[in-house]
């Protein structure tokens, strides 16, 4: 059969399910998953793809949510993160963030654009594909997964602890229904300066570790025109996102203070010479006091898994000629998409692993804007979260044999 003809044989399934995809959606984002507390949500995703006859569903070590349909030889991974950031001030919100609310085609609700909206297009898009014989030559896998407070965790043991090493990786951030091949990396900094400790009546006998910490936040909030650029990435970002001051009172002398920096890199940056930079702003008088280190990542998932990783996220990009991104373009042009061209996201996803660690080709491709996550307006078109089930449906057979 023609693409033509594939897709509409999808898009008249879809139709067919388009109430079906729709509650699903509202069902996961219903169920609160913050910190990495995806079991419960897991669960509803699990008992859909076995109504819908996956192959096997299964939970991971960490907790992460595992489908697979398909036995062919080429292997194909679609990743959404199903955990979310929490709600903030609940008396921001003018719905319930969970229930959320459904106006002008639009669903409200946390997670609805980070990231639960390409879950039900990706679920339903290899049903679909696999009813219809679209998944010939592919074992297909989705994998929900927790991804908030690190990046590329998941998919990093995925593959080195599970033993489940795709060929492609379809990433479900909000692209706006574009296809994305890339985006910066990041370092996740801390910086300790140590003090003295004293009564405040007293301070001169005292070493407040504070202000040995000022010098270097003042140096930090005027390096980024120092940092790299890239043409496609953009230039390199550098923001203190947290400060914490270790001391017996408050009517006393800091003896410690932590300061947190996330640092945005681009393609020509790395890790180390990202932390040469900020040491490179501590007076010469506080360098034996104060230190700048990378951090890691240790806790337990919720089943007790511990995969330890360096808070390292490596910038990627993916040619824009690579044949799977080709693939993509040609599946948005296919299912009636506007031809435009693929781009990046700002933020960070489990592409830094994917592609930026394991050199695993990875695009994006996922309803809903990004600049809504994180706030009281994340939000998915609802179209837009049916549409994607076809792109889903259809890019397996759009992939070149032999690439």
């Amino acid at each position: 059969m023609s693409t033509e003809s594939n897709v509409a044989a999808i898009q008249a399934e879809v139709a067919k399910h388009r109430e079906d995809i729709i509650k699903f959606l509202r069902d996961i984002c219903a169920i609160p998953s913050m910190n990495s507390q995806i079991k419960e949500v897991g669960e509803r995703i699990k008992a859909e793809m076995d109504k819908l006859g996956f192959d096997k569903t299964w939970f991971d070590s960490m907790g992460n949510i595992v489908g697979e349909i398909g036995d062919g030889p080429r292997t194909i991974l679609f990743d959404s993160h199903i955990d979310t950031v929490g709600v903030g001030d609940p008396h921001e919100w003018k719905w319930d963030p969970f229930q959320g609310k459904i106006e002008d085609g639009v669903l409200y609700a946390r997670g609805a654009c980070d990231e639960k909206g390409s879950t039900p297009g990706m679920v339903y898009g290899l049903a679909i594909a696999k009813k219809l014989g679209l998944l010939k030559g592919w074992k297909a896998y989705y994998f929900g997964n927790m991804e908030e407070w690190c990046d590329g965790i998941a998919p990093n043991a995925l593959v080195e602890h599970e033993g489940i090493k795709p060929d492609f990786v379809v990433i479900g951030e909000p692209t706006k229904m574009q296809v994305y091949r890339g985006h910066k990396g990041r370092v996740e900094v801390e910086i300790i300066a140590k003090g003295r400790s004293a009564h405040a009546a007293s301070n001169q006998v005292g070493d407040n570790a504070v202000y040995k910490m000022l010098p270097v936040i003042e140096g930090i909030s005027k390096l980024e025109p120092e940092l790299g650029d890239d043409p496609f990435l953009g230039h390199g970002k550098i923001t203190v996102s947290d400060v914490k001051v270790q001391t017996p009172s408050i009517n006393a002398v800091p003896d410690e203070c932590r300061v947190y920096v996330d640092r945005r890199m681009t393609f020509g940056e790395t890790a180390e010479g990202a932390l040469e930079q900020i040491r490179n702003l501590i007076p010469e008088k506080d360098k034996k006091d104060i230190t700048v280190n990378m951090m890691t990542y240790d806790e337990p998932s919720y089943t007790g898994f511990v995969f330890k990783v360096d808070k390292y996220f490596p910038a990627w990009a993916l040619d824009e000629h690579h044949p799977l991104v080709e693939a993509g373009q040609k599946a948005r042009v296919a299912i009636g998409l506007k031809d435009v061209p693929s781009s990046k996201w700002a933020f960070s996803t489990n592409g830094i692993y994917w592609m930026g660690k394991a050199n695993i080709p990875a695009i994006g491709f996922g309803p809903g804007d990004e600049v809504t996550a994180h706030t009281v307006r994340d939000s998915v078109p609802l179209d837009e979260a049916v549409k994607a089930t076809e792109f889903y449906a259809i890019l397996p057979s759009l992939i070149p044999e032999g690439k």
